[in-house]
């Protein structure tokens, strides 16, 4: 009975094996998230309405409910705006996106944790990854992590309430190096503070790592199953931040068959060390990558409009640097 929040795109041909596992699980409520076509590709447009008329017809008996962008919003803000409209909508829910092939006990669980739960203000997210490589850690289904993968996820509107896309709390816990205190490692302390400081400014365009720092802000907890129910099969030209290759592309699924509750309720920080230095650190050459560009392109548009000063008056207005 929980609703599940789908969010898409401009590509069917992912869309449809993500929706037949919706489908198989009969969601009552489903929820649909789709951004426009960029101006400056011409085949988005069909791509965009074939990606919609995928989505846009459950044949089982369901509540649907759509929020389709008519121009494109961009990965940041699509993304942010139509959680706040999932959360507007539902108290809780379950969230994919295009990319993301659940098995089929993801459902089932973060359902049961989504209500087991509900009203326990440390745990603010629930994922269905499973990034330890076959490490199992402790007895029970799931442990606790700082860390919010958001690739087959669910929450509800209570954690949602502290999300700010533009996270406008940053320059202050960035000058009172508030990372450190809920961080032991200098190379992690280092690697989060330059994220979240591109993300600020609008280096990165994402919306994920806003919600990281919130769970963070409010020493929220996430809960991850011990196997992987949730695998990314998003790699490619068209994919927007990872290529093939990367540690936590393409990991199989497994099955949950039952659920044993841990007996403590603190994060497991042998896992979380295992993910950073396993697989966060091997995207630091790609945000690099992104810094590097961006910055090169604000000093070339500078350097430009220096230039456009030059041109004298008589031959008409400089144009406008874009």
């Amino acid at each position: 009975m929980t609703p599940v929040a789908l969010f898409v795109f401009n590509r069917p041909y992912l869309t449809a094996q993500v929706y037949e596992r919706v489908r198989a699980a009969r969601p009552s409520r489903l929820l649909v998230v789709a951004d426009g076509p960029r101006p400056t590709r011409p085949e988005d447009c069909q791509l965009c309405e074939t990606t919609r008329k995928i989505v846009s017809s459950p044949d089982w008996p369901c509540e649907l409910l759509t929020n389709f962008a008519e121009e494109n919003m961009g990965c940041r803000r699509r993304v942010s705006s139509g959680l706040d409209w999932v959360f507007d909508q539902c108290p809780e829910a379950i969230i994919l996106e295009d990319d993301c092939i659940p098995s089929p006990s993801f459902f089932s669980f973060c359902s049961s944790m989504l209500s087991y739960y509900r009203d326990d203000s440390r745990i603010m997210h629930i994922t269905g990854n499973n990034f330890q490589c076959g490490k199992r850690r402790g007895n029970a289904s799931y442990f606790f992590s700082r860390y919010a993968h958001t690739w087959g996820w669910a929450s509800w509107r209570r954690a949602w309430r502290h999300y700010d896309v533009d996270m406008k709390a940053w320059p202050i816990a960035c000058q009172e190096r508030w990372l450190a205190s809920i961080m032991s490692d200098p190379a992690e302390i280092k690697y989060w503070t330059e994220i979240l400081e591109g993300v600020y400014r609008g280096l990165i365009d994402t919306w994920d790592y806003q919600w990281m720092f919130a769970c963070w802000s409010q020493a929220g907890l996430s809960i991850q199953p011990n196997v992987n129910l949730v695998t990314n099969i998003g790699s490619g030209p068209d994919a927007l931040h990872f290529n093939e290759g990367h540690s936590t592309i393409g990991i199989p699924t497994c099955e949950l068959a039952e659920c044993i509750h841990p007996t403590e309720t603190i994060p497991n920080n042998e896992a979380d060390r295992f993910t950073f230095r396993k697989h966060i650190l091997s995207k630091r050459n790609w945000f690099r990558d992104v810094r590097n560009t961006l910055a090169l392109r604000t000093r070339m548009k500078s350097q430009l409009q220096r230039l456009l000063q030059l041109v004298p008056r008589d031959r008409g207005a400089a144009p406008e640097v874009q």
